[in-house]
């Protein structure tokens, strides 16, 4: 049974949202993340996970137990359709002048409607911003619509490494 009723709470009366976007397929907002959301965010992204891999370690993904500390120094967002959360993404930084994109997500039945854009769009404007010149990601290797879209979005293969595919675009 899918934990997406429990997840897909209406965050509009929660999230203070200043970017909306009505350009893409689907009306977007986002959100930079607020720790009062940490157990929904965190639902999110492992119900996610379970979708893609099957039954998994929830004790694997530390990362997301603790959103704010695990991503202080960096930015992590959320997007929001309808009131409803439909995508994550977040900015770690890796040195002065390199950034990871990381837990890029969108809910699977709003794949292709304009929603990972618009937030990889937005993480990479805040890269930009804060003045990195180097943005780099991964993801598996053998995730083809993943792959399709960070190279429709002008990331380069860097190379592969332990069944992962990683990424890097100059900004």
């Amino acid at each position: 049974m899918s934990s997406w009723p429990y997840v897909l709470l209406l965050f509009q009366q929660h999230f203070a949202c200043s970017q909306k976007d009505t350009n893409s397929h689907v009306a977007v907002e986002i959100c930079p993340f607020r720790n009062a959301y940490q157990a929904q965010v965190r639902d999110f992204i492992l119900c996610g996970l379970s979708e893609r891999w099957g039954k998994l370690d929830e004790t694997a993904n530390p990362d997301i137990d603790d959103i704010e500390a695990s991503y202080g120094s960096g930015y992590f967002v959320v997007a929001c359709s309808d009131g409803r959360l439909v995508g994550t993404g977040g900015l770690s930084a890796e040195s002065d002048s390199v950034v990871r994109i990381v837990r890029m997500w969108i809910r699977k039945d709003l794949r292709r409607s304009g929603i990972g854009t618009r937030i990889i769009q937005h993480l990479l404007n805040e890269a930009r911003e804060k003045k990195y010149s180097r943005v780099v990601l991964e993801t598996t290797s053998t995730w083809s619509d993943a792959i399709s879209f960070y190279q429709k979005h002008g990331f380069e293969t860097e190379g592969y490494r332990d069944g992962d595919i990683h990424f890097q675009m100059i900004l």
